[in-house]
């Protein structure tokens, strides 16, 4: 299929590599673009290709995109040291060839503000396959010309997927934490959207024109500008992708699941089995999962488990602090102390639109008092449609959103919330569970947290028995965890004041030292 790109009053077709009613003094372009899904830049995934039949460009080489509003190409001085060419400091220009279709925006960027880079490449059959850009040097023209920048927008545009809505528009297409780039200044987020745009779903992009150009009003309020601001910097500093979600690995997810819980082994079943339904749809469950059982026990342990086991960021809602709607879906600009809502700062926090939202205690949604009722907020999140925050006014898209939901008491959660999950009921633990739970992996744990040694805190079966005895009868893990760091700090205690190598609890000393 042959596809357009439009350049000032000029179409060019890059199906025949020619411009379409091309004059005397009209631009030339010397590339076509492909489509790339390719997560990652390389010499065999390239951004783009340069023209070099000599095979002379070296590993890496500086220039300037030319501008494209003349030429397409890349201008380099010859330079002895890189074996660029063997006539010494000539200027040299090579065409581009091909270039990654997520890129176009960005080259033309780039060539228009005359950024001097760095390009690190390799031979390929085809000519120089560029798969990085970096900025070498700012030259003045923009506050957001530097290389910090840059990458960012690299990031997102080789995160992001060919957005179809773009067809309709212009006839063309549209894993620990690291440190992110923040776009705050103006400058840099006008900047952003000119050469990064297409990383945007096409109503954000719309949305996102609207409000700089409110900013750059003359008869607009400093509030107004302001809010606006804001807004535009939360939407833009959230990486958009696609809903296509890579499969899962259920013997990964298994040992994700062991390591976070100990036993519940049907509990774990039925979580591999909501969510293995990736593997064939390469997108997420249509229901989210509601794990309802109660404290302790370890739900919120297996919402971060399967946050994992997905690859995704989370964020957290604790329902049981929020009274009000507002809380959730924010307030509207009109007024002067309005703000985004805690599901829009969560999505700005976590940077990324595919989230997974833990949502806490979903059993006190529905407490709502005259300023709203916080389930109603929450029903639109649910339903993946898109979701839109009273202070960002603009629709959120919300494909790449799950939600997992723990709950005391399901009986107290409404039909409407309960019916956009899939519930999984968690069991307490039996007395002889909580005896394992105590021996490998309360106390080794607190051991371990307290930097002691396993010999200096001994508590044997009929020691660890007076402490079911006391604890196995409530519900949930904590408070053997608790027992467990009692006794290690009195260990501790005794190691420090009465110089002893060790401390072996009997269930006489247990049973003392827990009545205390």
């Amino acid at each position: 299929m042959a596809a357009n790109y439009s350049q000032g009053n000029m179409v060019f077709d890059f199906k025949k590599q020619t411009v379409t009613g091309q004059k005397a003094g009209d631009p030339i372009c010397t590339y076509t673009v492909f489509d790339s899904q390719a997560d990652r830049a390389s010499v065999e995934e390239p951004i783009m290709v340069l023209a070099d039949q000599e095979k002379k460009l070296p590993h890496h080489q500086n220039g300037t995109f030319l501008n494209p509003h003349k030429q397409t190409g890349f201008r380099y001085r010859a330079d002895e040291k890189n074996g660029s060419s063997s006539e010494i400091g000539e200027d040299k220009t090579a065409d581009i060839l091909r270039i990654d279709r997520r890129f176009v925006k960005l080259l033309d960027w780039l060539g228009e503000n005359q950024i001097f880079v760095k390009l690190s490449g390799g031979q390929r059959e085809d000519g120089y396959g560029i798969y990085k850009i970096h900025a070498v040097t700012t030259n003045g023209r923009s506050r957001a010309a530097n290389d910090g920048f840059l990458q960012m927008v690299i990031e997102r545009l080789l995160a992001s997927r060919v957005q179809e809505e773009e067809l309709n528009e212009d006839g063309g297409f549209e894993d620990a934490e690291e440190d992110r780039v923040m776009l705050t200044d103006m400058s840099a987020m006008i900047d952003f959207l000119s050469c990064a745009g297409s990383a945007l779903p096409a109503n954000v992009r719309r949305w996102a024109q609207r409000n700089i150009a409110l900013v750059r009003a003359g008869n607009v309020s400093p509030e107004e500008k302001r809010h606006a601001q804001r807004a535009l910097s939360m939407m833009l500093n959230i990486q958009w992708k696609g809903s296509y979600f890579e499969s899962v690995d259920p013997v990964e997810a298994r040992r994700i699941l062991d390591e976070a819980l100990y036993g519940m082994e049907k509990v774990k079943q039925r979580i591999i089995e909501t969510i293995i339904q990736i593997n064939r749809t390469h997108t997420l469950p249509a229901y989210g999962i509601l794990l309802a059982g109660p404290a302790g026990v370890g739900k919120s342990q297996l919402a971060y488990a399967v946050a994992r086991i997905l690859k995704l960021p989370w964020a957290a809602l604790d329902m049981s602090a929020i009274h009000d709607s507002e809380a959730l879906s924010g307030s509207p600009r009109v007024y002067a102390n309005a703000k985004p809502g805690l599901i829009m700062e969560a999505f700005s926090g976590a940077g990324t639109s595919n989230v997974v939202f833990i949502i806490n205690e979903l059993d006190k949604a529905d407490s709502g008092d005259s300023a709203g009722n916080p389930a109603d907020a929450l029903l639109t999140l649910l339903d993946n449609l898109g979701y839109t925050d009273n202070y960002i006014e603009c629709m959120i898209p919300t494909g790449g959103v799950y939600p997992i939901a723990t709950a005391n008491d399901k009986n107290r959660i409404s039909a409407p919330l309960m019916s956009r999950f899939a519930v999984i009921d968690i069991p307490d633990y039996t007395p002889e569970e909580k005896k394992t739970i105590f021996t490998q992996f309360s106390l080794p744990k607190v051991l371990k947290r307290m930097g002691m040694r396993e010999d200096e805190c001994i508590v044997p079966e009929e020691a660890v028995d007076e402490v079911i005895a006391r604890f196995g009868s409530l519900p949930g893990c904590r408070d053997l965890e608790q027992a467990a760091e009692h006794l290690a700090a009195n260990a501790l205690y005794q190691i420090e004041t009465k110089h002893v190598e060790g401390v072996r609890f009997d269930a006489e000393a247990v049973r003392q030292l827990l009545a205390e």
